[in-house]
């Protein structure tokens, strides 16, 4: 299932307003903490803030667990169908995506993948309900979006180009509770996505660690190359 943490700005965001009366599908979560929230079966607790840039809705969704993150620009408001759509699609796409660059596709069945994935994340719920310490990486994200899109003069006009962005935005170092050492977003999220959806245990995420970790040399290598060149 999915949860969707909505922050107050988010949860207007996802609200209207008929007939005077104020109709929100946000509700309030089963326990303050999203850490306090009864565990079993597939859960996967998301972080969702809005912020309007250039006069259009922007969302922010991140991952409590991995801090993976999603941007989605030009949301349309109070669509909560439409958002689940574009969510489910742009991260399946993203997690495909980086596989298929790191050479990680090799450990995963796309058939029984596809399955796991749209039977966990078929039912959802938002509640309203903050994370400190995925805010402040949210935060981090949206000053930076802001910046960037100043300097583009637009926001992401495709699902492409905010795929590329959020690509950016996983590649950088974090650090969280529940971590001894600094990670990235993408590689925990490939783990995450390779342990949960596709079956594999321990010993095979080690290997795709390391693959990706390997191709990632292979590209500043050949990058260094083509500067000298």
């Amino acid at each position: 299932m999915l949860i969707f943490n909505c922050t107050e700005a988010a949860s207007t965001f996802f609200s209207r307003v008929h007939k005077g009366k104020k109709i929100s599908p946000v509700e309030k979560p089963p326990s303050p903490a999203i850490e306090d929230d009864e565990q079993g079966g597939t859960i996967e607790q998301w972080l969702v803030h809005a912020i309007t840039v250039q006069r259009k809705h922007v969302l922010f969704v991140i991952h409590v667990q991995t801090r993976y993150c999603m941007i989605f620009a030009d949301a349309k408001k109070a669509d909560v169908a439409g958002f689940v759509q574009r969510f489910s699609e742009r991260w399946i796409n993203g997690l495909i995506h980086h596989a298929g660059q790191h050479d990680i596709l090799r450990w995963v069945e796309d058939e029984p993948m596809m399955e796991r994935f749209e039977e966990s994340n078929r039912e959802y719920r938002l509640y309203k309900r903050r994370h400190r310490g995925a805010q402040k990486h949210i935060d981090d994200i949206a000053w930076f979006f802001q910046d960037c899109a100043a300097e583009w003069g637009t926001l992401p006009p495709d699902e492409y180009a905010a795929g590329r962005f959020d690509a950016q935005m996983n590649d950088f170092l974090r650090g969280s509770k529940g971590h001894k050492d600094y990670y990235y977003p993408s590689e925990e999220m490939m783990a995450h996505w390779l342990r949960t959806y596709c079956g594999r245990d321990e010993q095979v995420i080690q290997a795709a660690r390391d693959r990706r970790k390997e191709v990632k040399q292979e590209i500043r290598d050949l990058e260094s190359r083509l500067q000298q060149g």
